[in-house]
């Protein structure tokens, strides 16, 4: 008679013998895992990534290491990861760009969809309308006055071309008429330097990188992109609160492995991330960083991205939004 603990062990060497996906996983990772970044380091998805990294590296025993391949509005750094070999040892942090830019500046050199395997939505990111201390707008009521079209040299910096910044921007021009003038740049980082520094004038930036400057004055917060207020800016009002009705924009984080990434390594990817984010010294940088954590499976990230696709490419025609 064969012991239920045989059994057992019968089952579990047949699921591994015809599921070689499950071994692989089981091993994974055995060397070190690059995490590519398609942006400058010290902007918003680098700050992140090397949060999580950190976390990554000490659960999997293995060093995490984060490679910032910036340019072309994050194809460079998408494309390195498309071409890589797909072991789920080169895999790649963006925003929602990945998805936004085959839309927004007609990019159609990848397809997230198509050319990356989903591992998880990690996180959702209000983003803040920021000024120049010294610019005389108090509220977006001042700031549309300055930007009337005819009298505006109002600009406004971005991360990019096709970046969430750059888009939360056009939407608000598309809504209101503002005219301001994009100057796009090579990541957040350098976008909020010169509004700093007040080569520009405003930014549509992410809260965690521009939080520290308003509490210090050296930046003028006039109103958050969400529908509701957020949890890192509770005193600053949003964009709908001050006649912008119906405008809403989250930006959004996610995690890509090269296509044809064997699905067990995707799931095993998506798990570990998904406990990394949850871990109290993560979750504490996200959350005061103004993030939502998210954190979902491989399938509904795919779903995801359909339905923002879909979206994006409804807005940008109906907004007849452009990447000028």
């Amino acid at each position: 008679m064969i012991s239920k603990f045989a059994v057992s062990a019968l089952v579990a060497m047949g699921l591994a013998i015809g599921q070689p996906g499950m071994a692989a996983a089981g091993a994974f990772p055995d060397k070190p895992v690059t995490i590519v970044v398609p942006w400058p380091a010290g902007g918003g998805t680098d700050i992140l990534a090397r949060a999580l990294g950190q976390r990554l590296g000490a659960a999997w025993g293995q060093p995490v290491v984060i490679e910032n391949r910036a340019g072309a509005a994050g194809f460079i750094g998408a494309q390195a990861v498309a071409n890589a070999a797909p072991d789920g040892y080169r895999i790649m942090m963006t925003s929602m760009a990945v998805a936004t830019n085959r839309i927004f500046l007609n990019k159609t050199e990848f397809d997230p969809i198509e050319d990356f395997a989903p591992i998880t939505l990690l996180a959702g990111a209000p983003h803040v309308l920021v000024v120049r201390p010294d610019l005389p707008a108090k509220d977006v009521k001042q700031l549309l006055e300055l930007a009337k079209p005819g009298k505006s040299t109002l600009k406004y910096s971005s991360a990019g071309p096709g970046s969430p910044w750059h888009l939360a921007a056009e939407l608000f021009k598309a809504q209101t008429g503002a005219d301001i003038l994009h100057v796009p740049y090579k990541g957040g980082a350098p976008a909020v330097t010169d509004v700093l520094g007040k080569q520009v004038d405003l930014t549509f930036a992410n809260i965690m990188l521009v939080r520290p400057y308003i509490n210090d004055g050296k930046l003028r917060a006039l109103g958050v992109t969400t529908r509701q207020r957020a949890g890192a800016l509770p005193d600053v009002p949003t964009l709908a609160e001050q006649g912008l009705d119906g405008y809403d924009f989250t930006s959004w984080y996610a995690f890509f492995a090269p296509k044809g990434t064997d699905p067990a390594i995707l799931d095993k990817l998506s798990a570990d991330i998904r406990a990394a984010v949850n871990a109290p010294e993560v979750k504490r940088t996200y959350v005061e960083s103004g993030l939502e954590i998210i954190g979902s499976t491989p399938a509904e990230l795919t779903q995801y991205l359909r339905q923002e696709m879909e979206r994006w490419t409804r807005v940008a025609k109906q907004a007849h939004l452009t990447a000028d």
